[in-house]
């Protein structure tokens, strides 16, 4: 058995690299795909369009991967539906449209066969559940019967997803599970269908283990990632996931325990340090790169750190982007992600930029 296969929590991961979040504008799948191809070599993905509309974004998308479960909207967003319906065949149409012109750029620019990595991002079970509502009205995350259908529809339709993208690219697969609802669902902040309707906070031991499960099921490497204002890092930390993302822009002192814990339990940071939308001045990428220096200085790690362990992306999404700035934002990234894999003890700055 290989290496990977012995520890596929992580193969296909290593630092000094960039990648992108998810979403990105326009909807033509095969210009998206070529664009993420050529700016992102190490590890591109497959991206979302939801600029398309229902069933093509992150939530509506997931009704093309569970097993024996479907969409439908509502005016609130999307319901469990107890047969296919159109949003369900449309979000199967769009995502079997996407993983064809990904496969057709992927055979163009020679990576067939070459073992070439690509990650693949998901709803996370937690998210996914917090989004979707019961055919009752009541959100899947308040019945405790229902988020464990949801989620082992989701892992079987992941394993499903996974070995589909492998025999289609020839390729090792990274798993991103998105999560920005996580603290909502760990502090109670979520709506009901009324103002009585409350939903409770989910107890941290829950929840983890939901994550878990879910890992557990995954023969590719897990990484999970938070836009989340602050990102949950005490909480992600403690899981099993192999990496953890989130937006450098919303951490804290607070937070620097959890992210030095993560670098010493053997995990990957994924550093969100170039801006979603374009900022009034163009920055540099030594601009982009420096908060992501200083951090790993003040935790006290050795700059080598940035290329064994550190990989680099947009600071979320890029759906929402112009399609300049988003073409902008993932060549800064690579530039970003190529000087800590080259130099990183060269990188200085002139002025320190402290965390809040």
């Amino acid at each position: 058995m290989s290496d990977a296969e012995d520890h596929p929590a992580s193969s296909g991961l290593r630092g000094g690299i960039a990648t992108g979040v998810g979403s990105w504008p326009g909807v033509e799948p095969r210009e998206a795909a070529t664009t993420v191809l050529g700016e992102l070599p190490d590890l591109p993905h497959l991206v979302e369009l939801p600029g398309r509309g229902a069933g093509a974004d992150m939530i509506g998308r997931m009704s093309a991967l569970l097993v024996d479960m479907r969409f439908d909207t509502t005016t609130r967003g999307y319901r469990l539906a107890p047969r296919p319906g159109g949003v369900s065949r449309r979000a199967r149409d769009l995502l079997r449209g996407d993983l064809d012109a990904l496969e057709e750029a992927w055979e163009t620019a020679g990576s067939a066969g070459s073992g070439r990595p690509i990650k693949l991002q998901v709803a996370g079970p937690l998210t996914l559940a917090a989004q979707v509502e019961l055919p009752n009205g009541h959100l899947a995350v308040t019945d405790p019967g229902a988020l464990r259908d949801l989620s082992e529809s989701l892992a079987e339709g992941l394993v499903n997803h996974v070995a589909e993208v492998r025999k289609r690219l020839g390729a090792e697969v990274v798993l991103q599970l998105d999560e920005p609802s996580l603290n909502a669902v760990l502090e109670g902040a979520l709506s009901g269908v009324s103002m009585l309707d409350s939903v409770r906070s989910m107890p941290e031991p829950e929840a983890l283990a939901i994550l878990d499960t879910m890992i557990a099921t995954q023969s590719a490497p897990v990484l999970i990632h938070s836009c989340a204002e602050p990102p949950a890092l005490a909480f992600l930390r403690r899981s099993t996931a192999a990496a953890i993302g989130f937006d450098v822009a919303t951490i804290g002192t607070r937070d620097l325990d959890s992210i030095g814990e993560i670098l010493d339990a053997g995990k990957h940071l994924v550093l969100g340090l170039v801006p979603t939308t374009a900022p009034a001045s163009p920055p540099t990428w030594r601009d982009i790169a420096e908060p992501g220096v200083r951090l790993i200085d003040r935790l006290g790690f050795a700059r080598t750190t940035l290329a064994t362990q550190v990989l680099v992306s947009p600071a979320c999404g890029l759906g929402t982007a112009s399609l300049t700035w988003a073409r902008k934002a993932v060549s800064l990234t690579a530039e970003v992600a190529r000087a800590y894999a080259e130099d990183p003890e060269s990188l200085t700055f002139e002025e320190p930029s402290g965390i809040a």
